[in-house]
């Protein structure tokens, strides 16, 4: 049984795999738990594996590589058209492996683990850019129902906010301030 091409769909606890060999005919299906996964894939002769690019993808792929494995990684919608059946881990490994042997598929590139650093630090600043925003919003919106309007802008709430709680002639309520 020589696999040349397997689709490894990752799921949250068990991970499926779809191998097929040369002709294209499956000669593998199987399901595994996240710790049988390196010693599997340690055990088979090289060969080109595809992964839908998910949470856990990037890690998976540069274990693969490090165990002699080509590792090729594809954005989901791309791999969607080749779900034959209903969508269950089998049938997305599946057409996984099928996505991963056409030649005008496209891939996304493996990161390494600084590159990742880097995109996460990107991240999680822009998470706290849209709770910052979410939050002055949010002020501005109950400021407005006591007729009190601040401008749009993080500078303005900084300014004019402060101000607005310590003047006693506005209309705010003491539990508000």
């Amino acid at each position: 049984m020589q696999i040349t091409t397997i689709g490894l769909d990752l799921a949250k606890n068990v991970f499926q795999v779809h191998g097929v060999n040369e002709r294209g005919k499956a000669v593998l299906r199987k399901q595994l738990k996240r710790d049988q996964v390196a010693p599997f894939f340690a055990n088979l002769p090289p060969c080109l594996v595809g992964i839908e690019a998910c949470a856990s993808a990037h890690h998976w792929a540069r274990k693969l590589q490090a165990l002699g494995h080509t590792v090729r990684l594809m954005a989901p919608q791309f791999v969607k058209p080749y779900v034959k059946s209903n969508k269950n881990d089998a049938a997305d490994a599946e057409a996984i492996c099928e996505a991963v042997s056409r030649p005008s598929m496209r891939f996304v590139p493996i990161k390494n683990v600084e590159q990742q650093s880097v995109l996460s630090l990107h991240r999680v600043r822009q998470g706290f850019v849209r709770a910052r925003t979410a939050q002055a919003n949010q002020i501005r919106g109950l400021l407005g129902e006591y007729g009190l309007v601040v401008p749009q802008g993080i500078a303005y709430i900084a300014q004019r906010v402060p101000p607005l709680i310590e003047d006693a002639e506005n209309e705010l309520p003491g539990n508000f301030r």
